[in-house]
C-alpha cells in the first residue's frame, strides 16, 4: 500500500535537511506542499523535479481529497513551510485523513524550531509544555496563560513579531518578571538568542521582525502556593455559605494554583 511520508524540512538553513529526507523527495510520486514558493526553493536547490501541490489552511477539504486520490496511486510526501508537518500548521488533517483510509504513515525526522530553541535557551529541558501560536486577542491569551501559570515544566512559544510585545506584557502581568529566552530568525542569517527576564525583553525588542520562539521558565519550587489563614478562612466562608465543595475546592484552586488534594483535606479539617 502507498505510504504517505511526513518529511521534516529546513527551518531556515536549507542545508539542515537529511539524506533520508533528500531520497524520499525524490522517490514520491508527489510532494504535498503548505507552501510551494518555499519547497521550490528547497528543491532546485538540491535538484529534485518531483511534482508538487499545495495545501494550506485556506484551500483544506478540496485539496485534502485531491492528495488523497494521488495516494491511493503512489507515495505522497507532506512537508510544512519549515520543520516538521502537523505541529503547528494544516498538514496535521492530511496526516488524519490518510490514517482514517489505512494508509501507512511514517515520518522523516529533522529540524524543528521547538527543540532547536530549547537547546540553546539555557533553561531546563526535561519537561516542557509547547503551546503553540497564543490566541491573538488580549483575554484569550491572557486565559492560556493564566492556566498555565502554576506549571514548572518550561514553556514553548511561538509568536509573530507584530504580537510580541503584547504578549511578553501579558507574560509579565501574569508569570511575573521570570527567565526566558527569546529566538528569533532561528539557522537563517539575522539568528538571535536573546537570554535574560521578560521585563529585559520587552526593553530589548523595541521593533521585532522575524520569527520568534520563546522559551519561558516554569514556575520556580520557590514560588510554590502555601495554604495560608487566608485561604482556609475563604474555604470556611464557602463552606458556612452552603457552596458545594467540588465547586468551592475548583474555584480557589484556580485562584490560587493550589492542588485539590491539598484544598479538600483544608476543607475536611473544617468540620
Amino acid at each position: 500500500m502507498p505510504i504517505l511520508y511526513v518529511v521534516a524540512t529546513p527551518i531556515g538553513n536549507l542545508e539542515d535537511i537529511s539524506l533520508r529526507a533528500l531520497r524520499v523527495l525524490r522517490e514520491v510520486k508527489l510532494i504535498a506542499a503548505e507552501d510551494t514558493r518555499k519547497t521550490k526553493r528547497l528543491l532546485t536547490r538540491y535538484d529534485i523535479t518531483t511534482p508538487l501541490a499545495s495545501f494550506h489552511e485556506h484551500t483544506r477539504t478540496p485539496k485534502i481529497n485531491r492528495i488523497l486520490e494521488h495516494l491511493e496511486e503512489g507515495d505522497v510526501a507532506l512537508v510544512s513551510e519549515a520543520g516538521m508537518p502537523g505541529i503547528s500548521d494544516p498538514g496535521y488533517e492530511i496526516v488524519t485523513a490518510a490514517i482514517q483510509r489505512g494508509f501507512q504513515v511514517v515520518p522523516i525526522p529533522g529540524p524543528s524550531v521547538v527543540t532547536a530553541a530549547l537547546a540553546v535557551s539555557g533553561l531546563p529541558t526535561d519537561r516542557f509544555i509547547y503551546l503553540g501560536f497564543l490566541p491573538s486577542r488580549s483575554s484569550g491569551r491572557c486565559r492560556l496563560l493564566e492556566s498555565v501559570a502554576g506549571e514548572p515544566s518550561t514553556l514553548v512559544i511561538f509568536e509573530a513579531p507584530h504580537r510580541l510585545t503584547a504578549s511578553m506584557t501579558d507574560m509579565l502581568s501574569i508569570f511575573g518578571d521570570r527567565s526566558l529566552a527569546v529566538c528569533r530568525e532561528l539557522t537563517k542569517l539575522h539568528e538571535e538568542v536573546f537570554r535574560g527576564s521578560i521585563s529585559q525583553a520587552l526593553e530589548h525588542f523595541t521593533k521585532p521582525r522575524g520569527e520568534f520562539t520563546l522559551v519561558i521558565e516554569g514556575k520556580r519550587d520557590s514560588e510554590k502556593p502555601r495554604l495560608t489563614d487566608d485561604i482556609e478562612q475563604w474555604l470556611k466562608q464557602m463552606r458556612r455559605s452552603g457552596l458545594p465543595a467540588r465547586e468551592a475546592i475548583a474555584r480557589v484552586a484556580w485562584e490560587t494554583h493550589l492542588s485539590k488534594k491539598e484544598l479538600y483535606q483544608a476543607w475536611l479539617r473544617l468540620v
